[in-house]
């Protein structure tokens, strides 16, 4: 029977285990997970509620549904490591009052590599006092204190600091608040949630490096152990040539880019950062033409610009006198019925056993021994392959193999490895939000995939995000270990082009519907996108790298062969 009642002092939690948690209403749902922490593989950092993220600390006031987010997932390795920078941001400003320190880019054995400016290179004694004084405060587990000021109120704050590249950003801030984040007396932006108090980050090392120094924390696989830290010194080149293009540019973070912007200056921007990638793929041709190769072999993570690359790289072997025939490893996929599954039972695209290597070690020998062949197509529509062009390679023409596992061994026969090759490419950007808050290499391969997805293979937002994990699990395990074995590596990411993507990727994402799990995603990229202004896509040539997501690339039917 209904009647009219009074509120119900408490109120419940369902849990996606089938547990339900009851408790007074408007109490902070961490107090309503510390129930039932033991009974995760991994420490909960924050919480999906009704399909929203909120952090430990938000008070539930009606009977909702409840996601713990633990740190072995994507958006809790993400919280985990945002909170640690501001502890170490925090306790750098008290130690190194007159030191600067910024967060260049990440590492891949899991840690972000850290410069200081403003005073001398730190030594491991100082890192040493820094890390003693960060544990101390974990010890004693302070809290991160959270609030919503005015606009005006944080400018006045960075302004007192010098924070120039704050002010910049918040220059171009479309809404008149900003949350703000205190400890130990000092504030600062930090872009995403974070945990309630410094307790949360127990797992954590700083160690010296290349002038500068990194903090190291887990990986999502191993939530609460750090890993060996490996070395990576072509990545690290590759990082550092990027950061010098940036120098050149002018540019160092992305409310520099958007005064560039505003002040007229994309024309120039897009045509010097374009240079700087011209000149590279010169390079790199030189370096081919010396080694006299037969085989280049193009890889790197999806979404990286290989397909682009690949065939820039042929324009310029061209140059030279060399006419190399692009051949793309995309087009060697097994039938989709036939894809290799992984634990979970999904398709596994990303495994080298998604390609059909007997046919292309077969191809790549007659290819290399003048005969005609039939190469084939893959329909990503349609999931299946197709008859290709019928070709026949002259006499010494290299061939140009892009794919994501071209690092790999396995990839081509044994006996061609010496005569190989290999250019691995990635997006490294580094043009961050500011010092403190890094635009993640992840995110922009993302955006570009999500934008070139919708446009040549018909598949919403929600649908690529939805794939994205297991494209990210196939990285990890088939790509990244293999990047080192690189002659050179590439840099696809240009300074420009998230403002770019912005117009074609936001509407997209508005298009996910808030009840899919996927809209947590979604939301999450379209606040990040909300930091960049526009930039006008007619600027952009039709050669570029991130034509090959927008659209208009006047590569994407190139080829070069003779016969």
């Amino acid at each position: 029977m209904i009647q009219i009642t009074q509120p119900s002092k408490n109120i419940e939690l369902h849990l996606p285990n089938g547990m339900t948690l009851s408790g007074p209403r408007g109490t902070q749902v961490g107090e309503f997970l510390s129930q039932v922490k033991d009974d995760f593989s991994a420490p909960i950092v924050a919480a999906i509620i009704n399909n929203q993220i909120h952090e430990l600390t938000f008070p539930v006031e009606l009977e909702s549904t409840c996601q713990p987010i633990t740190m072995n997932t994507a958006d809790g390795a993400r919280i985990y490591r945002r909170s640690l920078v501001f502890l170490l941001e925090m306790v750098f400003a008290e130690i190194f009052p007159k030191g600067r320190l910024s967060i260049d880019h990440s590492v891949s054995s899991g840690g972000f590599y850290c410069e200081v400016s403003g005073r001398a290179a730190l030594t491991q004694g100082d890192l040493d006092s820094l890390k003693d004084h960060m544990k101390k405060l974990i010890k004693e587990d302070h809290l991160f204190l959270r609030r919503e000021i005015p606009i005006q109120e944080a400018v006045e704050y960075f302004q007192q600091r010098g924070n120039e590249d704050k002010l910049r950003l918040l220059k171009y801030r479309s809404k008149d608040y900003l949350t703000m984040y205190s400890l130990g007396g000092q504030m600062d932006y930090m872009h995403g949630y974070m945990v309630p108090s410094t307790g949360y980050l127990k797992w954590f090392d700083l160690k010296a490096a290349n002038g500068g120094f990194l903090v190291q924390f887990p990986r999502r696989h191993a939530p609460t152990q750090l890993e060996p830290m490996g070395d990576y010194p072509k990545l690290l080149s590759a990082f550092r040539q990027y950061g010098n293009w940036l120098k050149t540019l002018n540019i160092d973070n992305v409310g520099a880019l958007n005064e560039a912007i505003e002040a007229g200056r994309a024309d120039e921007i897009v045509l010097v950062s374009e240079a700087l990638h011209e000149q590279h793929f010169a390079d790199v041709a030189q370096q081919i033409v010396q080694r006299k190769a037969r085989i280049i072999l193009i890889a790197g993570p999806s979404s990286s610009g290989k397909t682009t690359s690949s065939r820039r790289l042929a324009v310029q072997l061209l140059a030279r006198g060399v006419s190399p025939f692009p051949l793309e490893l995309d087009h060697y996929f097994v039938d989709r019925e036939k894809n290799p599954l992984d634990e979970n039972g999904q398709p596994d695209f990303e495994t080298i056993e998604a390609l059909n290597l007997a046919r292309l070690a077969d191809d790549l020998e007659k290819l290399i021994s003048g005969e005609k062949i039939q190469l084939p197509r893959f329909n990503f529509k349609t999931g299946r392959g197709e008859e290709g062009d019928v070709v026949q390679l002259q006499k010494g023409q290299p061939i140009i193999l892009e794919g994501i596992h071209g690092m790999n061994p396995r990839l081509i026969p044994e006996r061609w490895s010496d005569s190989a090759f290999r250019v691995y490419v990635s997006a490294l950007t580094q043009l961050n939000l500011d010092r403190h808050n890094r635009v993640s290499t992840t995110d922009t391969r993302l955006i570009r995939r999500i934008v070139r997805d919708a446009r040549e293979r018909g598949y919403s937002a929600q649908a690529t995000i939805s794939r994205w994990e297991s494209v990210r699990r196939g990285e990890k395990r088939h790509i990244f270990p293999y990047q080192e074995n690189a002659d050179v590596m590439f840099n696809s990411a240009l300074v420009f082009e998230l403002a770019a993507l912005k117009q074609s990727a936001e509407p997209l994402l508005r298009l996910v519907p808030h009840t899919a799990p996927e809209y947590i995603e979604a939301r999450r990229l379209l606040a990040f996108l909300e930091w960049f202004l526009p930039l006008d896509t007619s600027l952009i040539p039709a050669n570029s790298i991130v034509r090959e997501f927008l659209g208009g690339s006047s590569l994407k039917d190139f080829k070069i062969w003779r016969g």
